[in-house]
């Protein structure tokens, strides 16, 4: 072969090479190891961060998908085995595990304003209020979200059955937190999940499939912010009856509500709401257009007492307002701004005043404003994860079959099964999307018995569907968890009734 054709030869082998080099993915096995410190209530300590990809398996051994997580453990523990290990989801479905992981439980959290509003220069800074002092912690984001990705078959594509919908997203991330458990030496530690948003009907559902299909048996389950499919899909006098309660208190913190409720503060408001919406309102709508005339305009006299809105609109929607329009509707005549859907103390500003629902969701601009640049440099700069894959704050996980959601009786068989499980709701009273009283008219269906109901425990906060972006509320959610955690970690005490 004469020079020419090697150096041809040696170009196309190059050329070959560059391009293999330059296809944007994951290898599905991978660790990076970094060390760092944090000073949390007002004690300084070390610890590790482990953030890198762990592959999904199928049936045969063969990699489906490959998991991105960061996994942050205390150097100088003593006993690891009696060290609680807690699993953290975020919800969507679709979304990847950012959200409480660079603003509530971590290390590491959001340089924003104490509102939780955005600032530059976009970062972190340390977490003063971080549970790792007390737990060690994994985010986990399931496929298509974040850097996780599913690996196609040569030839096929992806077989969405095994990932995309209620039971098929328990099922593997079942299957995926026993290895997880297994390579880091966690089986004797307690356990406990945390999920966010629709991470609660994943946690609820985990609960049991950890249990039963892998031997796993936990301490907690917290639910921040749940979203519960029984309401929030089925509709019906029930669910839109309980938006009543977060219309009260929304209203009460835009300061549009008549004075007498205006003047009081927000926790001795909340009762008569939520009373009026359970014994009134629930059965008015129940009744639909049998309801008599008087009885309707008197409900909807109460209603818009409790909810800023005028009676008149109230009747024009039979009693049944959408969350959406109650949005669009509350400051519509006053300063002109929407509210926010996932968290109602932020403004938007439409178009035109006109119409039934908001332009757009102000608050979650304004979060991915910050979170997104945040998380990026993070982990590629701070963490040391380099790659080109984007990181999906959303990912494309739709459709979503929401078909069999036995999610809510999985959590309390689980909780019947193991006398050590207890549950923590947290939830934020300006939360349009996943209502405060949505959470605990969950709690309540969960043992219809109420035979286990010193097992649960409700906490409620004055901001939204991520209520930790408040600082106040930062503080004081992660100290309910740290006590959560304190009580439920059982130290030598029988698993018996």
């Amino acid at each position: 072969m004469n020079t020419s054709h090697c150096m041809s030869l040696l170009l196309l082998v190059t050329a070959i090479c560059g391009m293999q080099a330059q296809e944007r993915q994951l290898p599905p096995d991978t660790l990076v190891t970094t060390q760092h410190n944090v000073t949390v209530n007002g004690t300084s300590f070390t610890y590790t961060a482990q953030t890198g990809t762990q592959p999904v398996w199928d049936e045969e051994g063969k990699p489906i998908a490959s998991l991105h997580y960061t996994y942050y453990t205390r150097n100088n523990v003593a006993d690891r085995a009696s060290r609680p290990l807690l699993i953290s989801f975020n919800g969507g479905p679709g979304s990847g595990s950012v959200w409480m992981h660079l603003a509530y439980t971590g290390p590491r959290v959001l340089a924003i304003d104490d509102e939780g509003y955005p600032v530059q220069p976009y970062g972190v800074r340390q977490n003063p209020y971080s549970v790792l002092d007390v737990t060690d912690i994994v985010y986990v984001n399931p496929v298509n979200t974040g850097y996780s990705r599913a690996i196609p078959e040569e030839g096929k594509e992806v077989d969405r059955s095994k990932f995309f919908g209620i039971n098929a997203d328990i099922k593997y991330l079942a299957e995926w937190l026993n290895t997880f458990v297994t390579r880091n030496n966690r089986w004797r530690s307690p356990k406990y999940l945390i999920g966010e948003s629709y991470g609660g009907t994943r946690v609820m559902g985990l609960s049991l499939a950890l249990q039963n299909q892998q031997w796993m048996y936990l301490n907690g389950v917290i639910m921040v912010s749940p979203a519960d499919y029984k309401v929030l899909r089925v509709g019906g006098p029930v669910g839109e009856a309980l938006n009543l309660p977060y219309y009260t208190a929304a209203a009460w913190y835009q300061k549009a509500l008549p004075q007498e409720l205006q003047q009081k503060d927000l926790l001795e408001i909340l009762p008569g709401s939520e009373e009026f919406t359970i014994n009134t309102l629930i059965p008015a709508i129940a009744r639909g257009g049998f309801i008599s005339e008087a009885e309707k305009e008197t409900v909807a006299e109460r209603m818009a007492y409790y909810s800023g809105l005028t009676q008149k609109e109230i009747l024009q929607h039979n009693l049944r307002v959408p969350t959406s329009y109650f949005w669009k509707a509350l400051l519509r005549d006053s300063e002109g701004y929407t509210l926010g859907r996932l968290d109602s103390r932020y403004l938007g500003i439409d178009k035109q005043l006109a119409g039934t629902e908001p332009d757009y969701s102000a608050e979650l601009t304004s979060w991915l404003h910050s979170f997104t640049p945040a998380i990026n440099y993070y982990l590629q700069e701070e963490l040391k994860f380099k790659t080109d894959i984007k990181y999906n704050m959303f990912g494309p996980v739709h459709p979503w079959d929401e078909e069999n959601d036995n999610t809510r009786d999985d959590l309390r068989q689980a909780m019947a099964q193991n006398p050590y499980l207890h549950v923590l709701f947290q939830s934020g009273y300006y939360d349009g999307a996943t209502t405060y009283f949505n959470a605990k008219y969950t709690m309540w269906q969960i043992d219809p018995g109420g035979r286990m109901k010193d097992r649960f425990e409700f906490k409620g906060y004055r901001s939204g569907h991520m209520m930790y972006l408040r600082r106040e509320d930062l503080k004081q959610a992660n100290g309910d968890i740290r006590d959560f955690i304190g009580k439920t970690t059982t130290r030598g005490q029988s698993a018996k009734y």
